[in-house]
């Protein structure tokens, strides 16, 4: 529930900061100017995405051919659509955390944090356990037969 929350507030406040910022720079220099910058920043981050997106790809692959878990690559994937979606939306605050996203180090250490934070789990420790583990034992008896 607390989520649900946190996500109508983020919903409710961030087109009241987008239109807010808009307008101050719009009055500060003209609509004209403003809109370009709008286009701009669009297309500006839609190649930067293009290319950090390549280069993500280009890891996840080489992870995959040394037999690794390309874990982390696969979150900052998720992080570079996350910050495409923030980019083509009109507005300055959603670019500049779409802009963050898309560069290396910043998403680098976004992707650790939620790696360790929320989807690694200490071995001994599974998810979601509320209570010590129980220890049955069958006891039973085989024959083997060749």
């Amino acid at each position: 529930m607390k989520f649900i929350r946190i996500l109508l507030l983020f919903f409710l406040v961030i087109p009241f900061i987008e239109i807010f910022w808009i307008l101050q720079l719009g009055g500060f220099v003209g609509w004209f100017p403003t809109s370009l910058l709008v286009i701009f920043t669009a297309v500006l981050g839609t190649w930067l995405l293009r290319k950090q997106g390549f280069a993500t790809w280009s890891r996840f692959q080489q992870t995959v051919s040394k037999g690794e878990v390309p874990a982390s690559e696969m979150v900052e994937a998720a992080l570079l659509l996350v910050g495409g979606a923030f980019l083509l939306t009109p507005g300055f605050f959603t670019d500049a955390i779409g802009f963050a996203f898309l560069i290396p180090q910043t998403r680098q250490a976004v992707a650790n944090y939620i790696l360790k934070k929320y989807l690694v789990q200490p071995i001994g420790n599974p998810p979601f356990q509320t209570s010590e583990p129980k220890h049955e034992t069958i006891e039973g008896e085989y024959k083997r037969e060749d």
